[in-house]
């Protein structure tokens, strides 16, 4: 489960418990709870981070589990571009970060290559757990380049 998916869960439950008694008296408690649990793995997670040598933290950061956790606690090491540019490194085609306006959470991309490869969906749900700054994301297309050759049919000279 992807620490959005977590949270979307947890938000439901707390949803859920403001219907309990009618007050808010329970959604409160569900609230505190929640500061609470987070309160305590921030600080077993700093404590941790902190124990990791350096190749090992930095091999720990491509898994998107771990990176969601040390964004989520504000403990990943790197900056919002280093993490979107790792994020843009695990998709199955080249896309680099063009720019990012941390103002409006955008995201401009762009696709070394033209073609056929992961969709915009794919691109946003791998940056959400590397880096949930990015809101939007627009992506710019790589120029194809036509290919100029002989009609289908004409001999081979005429092309020339």
């Amino acid at each position: 489960m992807t620490a959005e998916q977590t949270g979307l869960r947890i938000q439901e439950a707390l949803d859920r418990l403001d219907g309990i008694g009618g007050d808010g008296a329970a959604q409160q408690a569900g609230e505190q709870l929640v500061r609470d649990l987070m309160d305590f793995y921030h600080d077993g997670l700093a404590r941790i981070v902190g124990a990791l040598p350096g190749p090992a933290l930095t091999a720990l950061l491509d898994d998107p589990a771990v990176a969601g956790l040390l964004v989520l606690h504000e403990l990943h090491p790197e900056d919002t571009e280093a993490r979107i540019a790792r994020a843009l490194a695990a998709l199955p085609e080249p896309v680099e970060l063009a720019g990012f306006d941390p103002a409006t959470g955008t995201a401009r991309l762009r696709r070394a290559r033209a073609g056929c490869g992961c969709s915009e969906e794919d691109i946003e749900a791998v940056l959400a757990c590397h880096a949930p700054e990015v809101t939007a994301t627009v992506v710019e297309r790589a120029a194809q380049l036509l290919q100029i050759g002989a009609r289908p049919g004409a001999p081979a000279e005429a092309a020339r």
